[in-house]
């Protein structure tokens, strides 16, 4: 007997979805948390000389803690919590989340050595690890197919805009701080400005575990024969998506390659303009922050929008085609060795992260679309685990390698970036395109 859908997506013996007002509340809500993780999980590239002169430490020690202090335990509690999205209430598991990262770059602001803040930002990567597998379940479980990528690219903007925000807001701290007007605030008037920088960013995270509170749990979409059913045990649901790997496998690559040039290009760029060009922390801060934030709005939410008129005419695998195409363009925008001014170099930025976003955007929801519904926060927890164990842990510590031990030359920094993010962005298109092949076998609706 054949089932019937109605305009709202559902079909015939399966619960309504929720209300749109109810579920753009959730995605507002995981937008502000996303802004939140990035701005403590990218302020650091603003830090890179403050810290190594308080701290004593070698670019080396920096990139170590901007990726693999972060990134290591990230990738282990990522599975973990990925799975508590799925069997666990989701708000919880976001709420624990935040209260943990907060309070752990609170202690970042207050590490007295490089051992202890390494020790403070991996507990960072353990809390910021429960965001996205739980926020992604609860849209997927909110929205139908032809509305999902918008709201998946809106939640995804947040992480890109976040990016913006630490860069801008860091760039002001610390420059009211370098000026002396925190002074006369308490907990942070007598700290180093990249310190009072840190602790202001881990309190903002306080009132946003609050707000997430107010998030709705939608009803568990865990349909057999369109009947709920409670989740598969884990190795289950792991054999599950074993079976489309010819899409997950590649798919998975490209999105890991992508984001080692989006942690290559962030965590350097800053300094590649002090070091080459002599622009100012708060210059820096302010310009790359709009420029992140516009190529992460254009690249998340409106390749969303695209991606969802895209589907009424070419089925679900087309979005893949958005991300091919707009990954051409960013390999271009990898060559930062040859830029000749600041603006160049911001330019450039900006449409590495237009492309980079608008392919984890695609990639993600296609993800989401394939994953049984009771392994959807698995699937997202592994998407966190090979981005920032590959993305953040080699692609923030593999420009620091190539000048320290390759250039031998501190103000080469623009052709570090390029060694590293210009191959990875030639194989990530190519990988985005073999996952479009093998997404048009198979029935994606």
């Amino acid at each position: 007997m054949m089932t019937t859908s109605n305009s709202d997506g559902f079909t015939a013996g399966e619960a309504p979805w929720p209300p749109s007002s109810r579920a753009w509340w959730a995605v507002g809500v995981f937008c502000i948390a996303a802004v939140l993780s990035y701005s403590d999980r990218q302020i650091l590239s603003l830090l890179v000389d403050p810290i190594r002169a308080d701290l004593h430490a070698t670019d080396v020690q920096i990139g170590l803690l901007q990726g693999a202090a972060f990134a290591l335990i990230y990738a282990v509690a990522g599975v973990g919590l990925g799975r508590a999205a799925d069997v666990l209430p989701r708000r919880l598991v976001i709420v624990a989340g935040i209260v943990i990262w907060s309070l752990a770059t609170v202690a970042c602001g207050y590490a007295a050595s490089f051992g202890s803040l390494f020790a403070a930002r991996a507990a960072v990567g353990i809390g910021e690890a429960a965001l996205a597998p739980a926020a992604m379940s609860i849209i997927t479980d909110s929205f139908p197919v032809n509305r999902r990528g918008a709201a998946t690219g809106t939640f995804l903007m947040g992480m890109i805009v976040g990016g913006g925000v630490a860069l801008a807001l860091g760039g002001l701290i610390l420059q009211a701080a370098e000026s002396g007007a925190l002074h006369s605030l308490p907990i942070v008037g007598e700290l180093a400005p990249w310190r009072a920088g840190l602790v202001i960013l881990g309190l903002l995270g306080l009132p946003v575990a609050a707000l997430a509170l107010t998030v709705p749990e939608p009803r568990r979409r865990h349909l057999i024969a369109g009947v709920a059913a409670t989740p598969v045990p884990l190795l289950d649901a792991a054999r599950r998506l074993a079976l489309l790997w010819p899409v997950l496998l590649p798919l998975y690559a490209a999105m890991g390659l992508s984001s080692l040039c989006d942690f290559a290009i962030l965590n350097w760029v800053p300094t590649l303009l002090s070091r080459r060009f002599g622009v100012g922390v708060a210059e820096i801060g302010g310009v790359l922050g709009a420029v992140v934030i516009v190529g992460g709005v254009l690249g998340s939410a409106g390749a969303g929008i695209v991606a969802d008129r895209m589907v009424k005419r070419g089925g679900a695998s087309s979005r893949l085609l958005l991300a091919v195409g707009a990954m051409l363009g960013g390999v271009v925008s990898t060559l930062f060795v040859l830029a000749p001014l600041p603006a160049v170099i911001f330019a450039l930025a900006g449409v590495w992260i237009f492309a980079s976003t608008t392919g984890q955007s695609v990639g993600i929801t296609v993800l989401q679309e394939l994953a049984p519904g009771d392994a959807r926060g698995l699937s997202v927890s592994i998407v966190s685990l090979i981005n920032i164990g590959l993305g953040l842990a080699l692609g923030a510590a593999l420009p620091a390698l190539i000048l320290e031990h390759v250039l031998h030359n501190p103000t080469a920094v623009g052709a570090a970036i390029t060694a590293v993010a210009f191959p990875a962005a030639i194989l990530a298109t190519l990988l985005y395109r073999t996952a479009l092949a093998a997404a048009r076998k198979i029935d994606m609706t």
